[in-house]
């Protein structure tokens, strides 16, 4: 199977998925595009290191977000890539991208959702929300994306242990490394080997 990677900073989760891809559980799955909301995020590095074409694609480049969207839509489907994968991507899809590959995009969140989810919930926040309300475990979603912020189906979660002493930046770490590096790689696998099926805004997984 064929995917595209859609990133906005760091890239560890595409850097989980690269190295699945190499000598991991994902060794038949190929990233055909990167695609980065940031000319400066370090993921297109990573693409760039491991021989994967990449594209920066802004809003605020177009005339319109509809332009954006349109042209974000294309360039996905000349990838030839069947799945799009968001790993730490910050904008919110368009409706014609959604529309395109629904049931085909999915995203990887850092809490258990519905927990700290939705607008404005990304990077360090859920982490800093989760040690506000005092949760004693917080953790990862894999979630199908629709036209709203973490609405759409849940595929996988993994939970991690809140301790007493955390920082947001500690949690998000451990969480990271527990949770989301694990997730998002066997989400694919799953989808890849035709084991999901999502029936009224409710993902099973047929082992």
């Amino acid at each position: 199977m064929k995917i595209a990677v859609f990133v906005s900073g760091g890239g560890t989760n595409l850097q989980a998925i690269i190295d699945n891809t190499k000598d991991g559980i994902l060794k038949d799955i190929e990233i055909v595009l990167v695609l980065s909301s940031s000319p400066s995020a370090y993921a297109l590095t990573r693409a760039a290191d491991s021989g994967i074409p990449s594209v920066v694609m802004r809003a605020a480049d177009y005339p319109s977000r509809e332009q954006w969207d349109t042209e974000m839509a294309e360039c996905v489907k000349k990838s030839g890539a069947e799945l799009i994968v968001l790993a730490g991507y910050l904008s919110l899809l368009g409706p014609k991208t959604v529309s395109m590959y629904s049931n085909r995009i999915i995203n990887i969140h850092p809490s258990l959702i519905p927990s700290f989810c939705g607008a404005g919930m990304y990077g360090i926040k859920p982490h800093k929300a989760a040690l506000a309300r005092g949760v004693k475990v917080s953790g990862a979603t894999v979630h199908f994306v629709n036209e709203n912020y973490d609405e759409g189906p849940i595929l996988l979660q993994k939970s991690a242990e809140v301790l007493p002493d955390d920082t947001p930046e500690v949690l998000q770490k451990r969480i990271m490394e527990q949770c989301e590096w694990k997730i998002l790689p066997k989400a694919i696998r799953l989808i890849a080997d035709g084991k999901v099926t999502i029936d009224n805004n409710i993902a099973y997984v047929r082992e």
